[in-house]
């Protein structure tokens, strides 16, 4: 056969054509999860250029209500709670034949407990976890603190993290705390202590809001709005359930001393992030914004060492020398992520990550946009949960 030789690639078929935020705030009076799951697909084939009655699958929560109400069917639904695993769900119906555009939807809206800001996930009831007084940002805690002890990172390079972000969100109008800055690292020391190192600001918010991406065969991805933008790869690394068992960051498995490496629970994501630019050919040095998940300021600098763009211990030198900041040589989580933008639900807040590293490839982004960005490296979850899932993207087919 003449030409060039089909891709073996697992992602070659796929590419994500829409991707669309509804409106997000701390609260969205007479919004339900199931009604701004709607707005979010409605809008997502808008960006996307695609008519509803098209999709022949739906990935994400409560997809069976949404092809009812939608009147479609039959058609493909894979229910998924989760972030960029809810993404590759997507991917595989397509890469299977099963499907040929999938729309992916997560919204959340009436979670929070009585006193209108704890999240009921930052209160495991877990009787081993409970009986020791922890909650999500004291188990981020420690393994924040461990780090500190080990390699000296100071709470200021903690603070330096957190001004970022949320000065990237403070600049975005869609942002929950639009205009709520800016922020210097001293602001962020400042704010009342939560669970030590982690200051009020340290730490991300909770809001309400929903989000939505249209993923489709890429020989058809020509017909969308956008240029399209495509999985280079994925993968994902876990200890355990998160928030349910006291992390400890030299926590290990069977599979951790397996080559080429030891990887403690501290560095969850290093295998993935081996994985992921193993599947890509490419490497730290290629990529161009990093789209971390940030429930709190640590774990971009731990995200860093894991993921190999510097060294043990060095991430907090790499942010203070600018290296996240809007013009560094790795922009993070450009538009506030869930310290600033919005934090709606778990699901909703780590596909948020790989919307707008879709936005950053195809130069949509609204605010903080990387000039001539190729290559975005996208993450969900922390050390304090167990886990982490990865995905890169690119604007060349793989």
């Amino acid at each position: 056969m003449a030409g060039r030789p089909p891709s073996s690639h697992p992602y070659h078929q796929v590419a994500i054509v829409g991707a669309y935020n509804t409106k997000q705030a701390r609260r969205l009076p007479g919004q339900t999860m199931h009604s701004l799951l709607l707005d979010a697909v409605f809008g997502a084939c808008a960006d996307a250029g695609v008519d509803v009655s098209t999709v022949d699958a739906f990935v994400g929560q409560n997809p069976a209500e949404l092809i009812y109400d939608l009147g479609l069917g039959p058609v493909t639904r894979a229910m998924s709670n989760l972030g960029i695993p809810a993404i590759r769900d997507a991917a595989h119906l397509i890469t299977t034949g099963e499907a040929t555009t999938v729309v992916l939807a997560t919204a959340g809206a009436g979670l929070l407990l009585n006193d209108g800001a704890t999240a009921p996930w930052t209160r495991p009831t877990n009787e081993l976890v409970v009986s020791y007084g922890l909650f999500t940002a004291a188990e981020f805690a420690l393994m924040a603190r461990r780090h500190m002890l080990t390699y000296g990172t100071t709470p200021e390079q903690l603070a330096t993290v957190a001004a970022t972000i949320r000065n990237n969100g403070h600049v975005h109008p869609d942002a929950v705390y639009s205009g709520r800055g800016p922020f210097t690292a001293a602001d962020i020391l400042a704010s009342p202590m939560i669970a030590d190192p982690f200051h009020l600001l340290d730490c991300s918010m909770t809001s309400e809001g929903g989000c939505a991406m249209v993923l489709t065969r890429a020989d058809m991805a020509a017909d969308t709005r956008h240029r399209p933008v495509y999985i280079l790869g994925s993968a994902s690394d876990s200890f355990g359930p998160a928030y349910s068992q006291a992390p400890s960051w030299d926590m290990r498995g069977a599979t951790s001393g397996v080559a080429p490496g030891d990887v403690p629970a501290g560095y969850v994501g290093r295998r993935a992030a081996r994985t992921v630019f193993r599947q890509s050919g490419l490497g730290p040095d290629d990529v161009d914004v990093c789209e971390f998940y940030d429930p709190f300021s640590f774990e971009i600098i731990r995200q860093l060492e894991a993921f190999g763009f510097c060294g043990e211990g060095e991430g907090g030198e790499l942010v203070m020398d600018g290296a996240i900041a809007p013009g560094g040589r790795w922009p993070v989580t450009t538009d506030g992520g869930t310290m600033s933008f919005g934090h709606s639900g778990i699901s909703t807040q780590q596909i948020q990550r790989v919307i707008r590293g879709v936005q950053q490839l195809r130069g949509t982004c609204t605010t903080m946009q990387v000039t001539g960005a190729e290559v975005a490296l996208c993450s969900n979850g922390g050390s304090g949960a167990l886990f982490n899932d990865l995905m890169l993207l690119g604007v060349e087919q793989p």
